[in-house]
């Protein structure tokens, strides 16, 4: 079932929220000292293309520099991404069939809006952190 759902929600929406991820790492590492953005912005493009089997945790080891870097990526990137899933989550949530796709968009508004100090591992494995 995660494979057909990983399938639809790639064609319907995760492509395109992926491109929105990877522009925005592209950009973060173009600014040199944005790269540990974009490396959080790559690593949510892979989890936004193929969501259904994963989820994300939080990292022990995050400190107060994720925190401060959290309220940075709000401010430049992360509202615009979370308002991407927000509109998408809702247009998909208008067919019965999207209504999973659309709960999908809307349990990747938190890391889109806090990337750092999340790690995702698969669902059967909801505790394994470094």
């Amino acid at each position: 079932m995660r494979l057909i759902l990983n399938i639809i929600w790639l064609v319907l929406s995760g492509l395109w929220m992926a491109v929105g991820y990877v522009v925005a790492g592209i950009i973060c590492c173009v600014l040199i000292v944005t790269i540990p953005f974009g490396i959080a912005s790559f690593r949510i493009a892979g989890y936004a293309l193929w969501p259904f089997g994963r989820t994300t945790v939080e990292r022990r080891d995050a400190g107060a520099a994720s925190c401060v870097g959290n309220v940075v990526w709000l401010v430049f990137a992360g509202w615009w991404l979370a308002l991407g899933h927000v509109i998408t989550g809702i247009a998909l949530c208008v067919s019965i069939i999207g209504i999973p796709l659309g709960l999908a968009n809307f349990k990747l508004i938190p890391i889109s809006l806090m990337p750092l100090g999340r790690e995702i591992v698969p669902t059967d494995q909801p505790f394994a952190t470094r």
